[in-house]
């Protein structure tokens, strides 16, 4: 009777290891995840690009400067007649011509189209940030899904062994009373199909343990063995009221504030196109070197030349066959549209807030009714192997307390991980999963 009544006491504490293995802390697998994960690696990138666009050197706000050089060779046949009436006729004359210059180009104004492509840049890079936050929180509620999975098959694998343990001694209890006359052949056949059914249990289990553990190191970016462990310990950490969270909601969503960046580019989007009604006025300007050596036939038998010249222009396209017109008509429209998607996204998120919440509130519940169930299992269980041993009751009745037992247990583990895991995505919804204790 003790023995049973300790494997109880094993069944309803925290299981948090049954083999020498590693411990993969949650705090540890956030870091590994946040680290190696393919799909976070990849929102850094894209990040990275949108920093690179938005700086000054892609922002046209600087100039153009370019450099030129040439050599130009000739050999002519040339008659060359002067106005004194001297003729000269050359064969195979040679001449060469050499030039080299710098110039600079720069738009003093260009309609302020420029200035609202650089702001747009600068929320495109924002929103590269508010998407990369996204994919991390995403990561991480996949990362709990199955590291929790993980934890329940954990736990489900040792409370199976004890399950099989019971059985086996069952089962040796048997075989002494049959042997000693006390029980009837039937008793050992039924106690050797349940040892049989939880061994057969007991590989289904730890197979899909063992599938778990690999779903886990892809989440991780792992490329290695599964010998590790899990925490099988879970605490919850909502404490504000709904009201609370959902002003949080409104603030810190981050689908909602990546709409706000997308409305704000669509803005700075169509004041540039509203540019191309006004004129552009540029600013260029050039230093060059000139050398040219000619033939006989010239005057001037060589010249260099340097020189500084600037230009200032206007530009204005009065008609364009209406595609300015056209662009910021476009402009408006995207707009628009990104304004109702926002009211659209904000229903959406509040719907699933709402329906996070009070599936949150009902996996609570189930999860403190199923802590009683635990306890009410354990007494029936205790009771039941109390008057088993005294032959009161018949082994089937005894095996039926013992598989409620395991049945109440496991659901107790697995309604711990779902109210986990619904607290999760509250949070998410919230904006506070990143700064959560896990």
């Amino acid at each position: 009777m003790k023995k049973y009544i300790n494997y109880l006491l094993f069944f309803t504490l925290p299981f948090t290891g049954y083999t020498q293995q590693t411990l993969l802390t949650k705090k540890e697998a956030v870091e590994q995840a946040l680290v190696n994960n393919y799909g976070i690696k990849i929102a850094e990138n894209n990040k990275e690009i949108a920093k690179n666009n938005k700086g000054i050197l892609n922002s046209g706000y600087l100039p153009t400067v370019t450099g030129n050089a040439g050599f130009t060779y000739n050999i002519d046949d040339t008659e060359a007649n002067f106005a004194n009436g001297e003729t000269t006729e050359l064969s195979g004359a040679e001449s060469d011509r050499t030039n080299a210059s710098i110039n600079l180009s720069y738009t003093l104004f260009d309609g302020l189209g420029r200035l609202y492509n650089y702001k747009s840049l600068k929320e495109q890079y924002n929103l590269s940030e508010l998407q990369a936050r996204e994919t991390i929180e995403n990561t991480l509620l996949q990362l709990f899904t199955v590291y929790f999975n993980v934890a329940q098959l954990t736990q489900s694998v040792a409370l199976q062994q004890q399950s099989l343990t019971i059985s086996k001694e069952r089962f040796q209890r048997a075989s002494y009373q049959f042997d000693y006359g006390q029980n009837t052949r039937l008793a050992v056949l039924n106690a050797e199909v349940d040892v049989n059914n939880d061994s057969i249990n007991l590989l289904t289990i730890k197979q899909q343990l063992a599938n778990a553990k690999r779903d886990l190191n892809v989440v991780l970016g792992k490329d290695e063995p599964p010998n590790f462990e899990v925490d099988t310990l879970v605490s919850f950490q909502v404490t504000p009221s709904k009201e609370e969270l959902y002003e949080l909601v409104k603030t810190d969503n981050v689908v909602l504030q990546q709409l706000e960046k997308n409305i704000a580019i669509s803005d700075f989007q169509l004041k540039a196109n509203k540019a191309g009604y006004l004129p552009t006025i540029g600013l260029s300007g050039t230093y060059g070197w000139n050398k040219n050596n000619n033939n006989a036939a010239s005057f001037l038998a060589s010249s260099i030349n340097t020189g500084l010249s600037g230009t200032v222009s206007l530009s204005w396209n009065l008609f364009n066959g209406g595609r300015t017109r056209t662009q910021v008509q476009n402009a408006k429209i995207n707009f628009e549209t990104q304004e109702l998607l926002k009211a659209q996204t904000e229903l959406e998120v509040t719907t699933d807030f709402n329906n996070a919440w009070e599936d949150y509130q009902n996996k609570l519940f189930v999860f403190q009714t199923q802590i009683r169930n635990v306890i009410t299992n354990t007494n029936n269980f205790e009771r039941t192997e109390e008057r088993f041993r005294l032959g009161q009751i018949t082994s089937i009745e005894f095996r039926q307390a013992q598989i409620n037992l395991i049945n109440a247990l496991n659901d107790r583990n697995l309604a711990k991980y779902q109210a986990k895991l619904a607290e999760l995505l509250v949070l998410q919804l919230s904006g506070q999963l990143l700064n959560s204790e896990f």
